[in-house]
């Protein structure tokens, strides 16, 4: 699956309870920040304000010069610049109010008009790089300028604008905080929130894998103590060469188990997906690696040193490059192969660890990693000629490794399925509609692996199914442009006749998509829009943690940018299910909820929040999350099974000044309109980041019963997000394979 990184945008928590202190710095800030770029003359120009104060639209530049230029004169000096930042950060609430009426009184007339309100709003909607219709933007205009113009008099007064800001209490608090957060320096991150390890929260999340990686690391312990004790009477360097080759006689078997797929999803069913961290197996399979190479530095040193003094002593009749690199002294069980296999090994296990690094994989060389990572099969054979007793552990693992590689490929292979259509969506997301093949059952949250002949013949890559296993003919995926192959796929849509389209296109796709649902409206442009018939291959289905959603209480999901592809599955599925659980009566229209009869269900509330940095990404899934505010319409907002949180991180919120009116014209619309402007959807799209203490304490107090949070984005947010879950004691599971 591709995802995306953390959305960047205003910190709501940097903003909160700035004290004297935080101004005083953020004073000093500006000052050093005037000295650097004032000349001799000790003054400074707009353009060199602009810099300064790190302000991008020029509307609110403009302003704030002109009013901090108190002598008019085109330019400030550090003491006018001084004297009206101290008013802002020590000055009274009214003080502030009085500078923001000054703001978008343009024309200094001493009331706001609407055109100037609207040009106030223009370069607010440019800050928060929101971008709507011009007849909306007159909308949002008459919208606040109405509510504000109390006695209709064509302007908006001080007075009406301050009646105006205290019917938003939200509003009228954040203009107590200092100007710090008005104008905003490059800011230093507050540290984040870490989880604490040896803590109970800690445990209460960590268990399972604390419990595994303290199981591995007794066993390696016991297989070395055993294998040294055995060998004891042939010194201190065959003890430890002879413990190493214990534990790599089991890590090197073992790490095979953590691959297997297919298994890992059947246990996901069992009871032991309790037990065991089948979260965690790609982390495991990596540690078990790096034992690897540790293991086989140390025993390949161990038996050096015995060379070394083997040769040294005389007691051999070889030299030591013969003991070292050849087959005459008889070392092994198979044609004294032990010596040469060894170094071998060694150098194939350095170049897989090399080639398996993050630079390697993420800088477009994902091939080199692929064709390295296959090195397991020789690897395998060379250890069955270098131990006499590795093909013993071996047996077990290696047995079901290959049947479920043959199963895969058979599986894969055996039909070619078809890409009928390809929509190509904002950043670079591109959208495919699979042919569903027979007897193809999944459930919501699995990811399968895909392979496009035309992009890459060999090249197998993971991506989450992002529709319901309801959707019985077609199987849909949003892929995000991050790596060279996906970067591939979503050019070779953009040219004008891809490779795989024909005459019968459009029949054969009317036929796959008859019972499915409309096009976006995104999506119906022809040149984001295509129908095709293009060969690829799946193999899957896999299971991950969002399984487990079904059997929570109350779930809470986290996605981040494309991270929502898993839960638009889930989500979809959540509602079919809780539809049907719902019934009406023909004659009142009363309706009530069955009891439940779904063992698999045992959700009674789900908070779905999803993060983006812009506008445009609301547009991937604003149909379907239309459809699931629809099918609670007759619900109370008191009893919505499910509740929708949208966050724009690039959206400035109602604590900074360019965004405050924007803000309060967004809120009075979306009431008067019962829908968001940004999104069109009901629920109302916050601008900036979640305050995740907030957020959560407001999930504890619904108190719907155990929480779990399932999150799928950037592994920076992730650690953020289990600080706070461990805070407040929920369980917290990441999208992860």
């Amino acid at each position: 699956m591709r995802l995306t990184e953390e959305p960047a945008g205003p910190d709501p928590e940097g903003c909160r309870g700035t004290s004297a202190e935080e101004d005083a710095k953020w004073l000093q800030w500006v000052t050093q920040q005037f000295k650097n770029i004032a000349g001799k003359d000790r003054e400074i120009n707009l353009q060199e304000f602009k810099r300064a104060l790190n302000v991008k639209e020029s509307f609110f530049a403009e302003r704030f010069f002109t009013l901090f230029d108190s002598d008019g004169n085109g330019t400030i000096t550090l003491e006018e610049l001084q004297e009206a930042l101290t008013l802002l950060t020590r000055g009274n609430p009214m003080d502030k109010l009085k500078f923001l009426f000054q703001v978008y009184d343009v024309d200094g007339s001493g009331s706001i008009d609407p055109d100037e309100l609207r040009t106030v709003l223009r370069s607010c909607l440019r800050e928060s790089a929101i971008s709507l219709p011009e007849e909306k933007l007159d909308q949002l205009t008459l919208a606040l300028f109405q509510s504000a113009d109390k006695d209709c008099s064509g302007a908006i007064t001080f007075d009406e604008l301050r009646d105006e800001l205290q019917q938003f209490p939200g509003v009228m608090e954040n203009l107590t905080i200092s100007a710090a957060c008005w104008l905003t320096p490059p800011a230093n991150r507050r540290p984040l929130h870490r989880p604490r390890p040896l803590t109970a929260a800690y445990w209460h999340n960590h268990r399972n894998q604390l419990l595994c990686l303290a199981t591995y690391t007794g066993l390696q312990v016991l297989l070395f103590v055993l294998a040294a004790n055995a060998h004891r009477a042939l010194g201190a360097s065959i003890m430890v060469a002879k413990g190493c080759g214990q534990c790599l006689n089991f890590n090197c078997s073992f790490i095979a188990v953590l691959m297997l797929r297919r298994c890992l999803t059947w246990l996901r069913a069992t009871w032991l997906a309790q037990v065991l961290p089948l979260d965690y197996v790609i982390q495991f399979h990596q540690l078990m690696g790096y034992m690897v190479v540790g293991l086989s530095l140390v025993h390949t040193v161990a038996h050096v040193v015995n060379f070394a003094l083997l040769a040294q002593s005389g007691a051999s009749p070889f030299q030591f490059w013969e003991l070292l690199l050849t087959t005459r002294p008889g070392i092994g069980w198979v044609h004294g192969s032990a010596s040469p296999t060894g170094v071998a090994l060694l150098l194939l296990l350095l170049l897989m660890v090399i080639c398996s690094s993050p630079c390697v994989r993420r800088s477009g060389h994902f091939q080199v990693f692929y064709w390295t990572h296959l090195s397991y099969l020789p690897l395998w054979i060379l250890l069955i000629l270098h131990g006499p007793n590795f093909w013993k552990w071996l047996l077990v693992p290696g047995i079901l490794f290959l049947l479920e590689k043959a199963m895969g490929l058979i599986k894969s292979r055996m039909a070619p399925l078809s890409i009928v259509e390809v929509n190509l969506l904002p950043s670079k997301v591109t959208h495919l509609i699979i042919q569903r093949p027979p007897l193809f059952h999944y459930r919501p949250g699995d990811y399968l692996y895909l392979n496009i002949p035309t992009i890459a013949r060999y090249e197998w890559h993971p991506f989450t199914i992002s529709s319901a296993p309801e959707q019985k003919d077609t199987i849909e995926l949003h892929i995000r442009s991050q790596g060279q192959w996906t970067n591939r796929l979503y050019e070779s849509f953009k040219v004008s006749d891809p490779v795989g389209y024909d005459s019968k296109r459009l029949s054969r796709s009317l036929r796959m998509r008859r019972s499915q649902r409309r096009p976006q409206a995104s999506e119906m442009s022809s040149e984001n829009h295509r129908f095709c018939n293009i060969k690829c291959y799946i193999d899957g289905p896999y299971g991950t943690s969002t399984r487990r959603i079904f059997a929570s209480e109350h779930a809470v999901l986290i996605g981040a940018g494309i991270g929502i592809t898993p839960f638009a599955s889930i989500l979809q599925s959540i509602m079919h299910r809780h539809q049907k659980r719902k019934h009406v009566c023909p004659s009142c229209q009363h309706s009530w909820m069955e009891g439940l009869q779904d063992h698999d269900m045992k959700l009674h509330k789900v908070d779905f929040i999803w993060i983006n940095r812009d506008q445009r990404s609301f547009e991937w899934f604003v149909s379907l999350l239309t459809k699931l505010e629809m099918d609670q319409a007759q619900e109370t907002q008191d009893d919505h099974f499910l509740e929708l949180h949208m966050y724009m991180t690039s959206a400035l919120g109602k604590n900074d000044m360019k965004a405050i009116g924007l803000q309060m014209a967004l809120d009075l619309l979306a009431k008067k309109e019962k829908k968001d402007s940004i999104t069109g959807l009901q629920t109302r799209t916050q601008p900036g980041r979640p305050d995740w203490s907030k957020v959560f304490q407001k999930v504890a107090a619904a108190k719907k019963g155990k929480v779990q949070v399932f999150f799928c984005g950037s592994p920076a947010l992730a650690k953020v997000l289990k600080g706070h879950c461990e805070q407040f004691g929920f369980r917290f599971f990441q999208e992860n394979f």
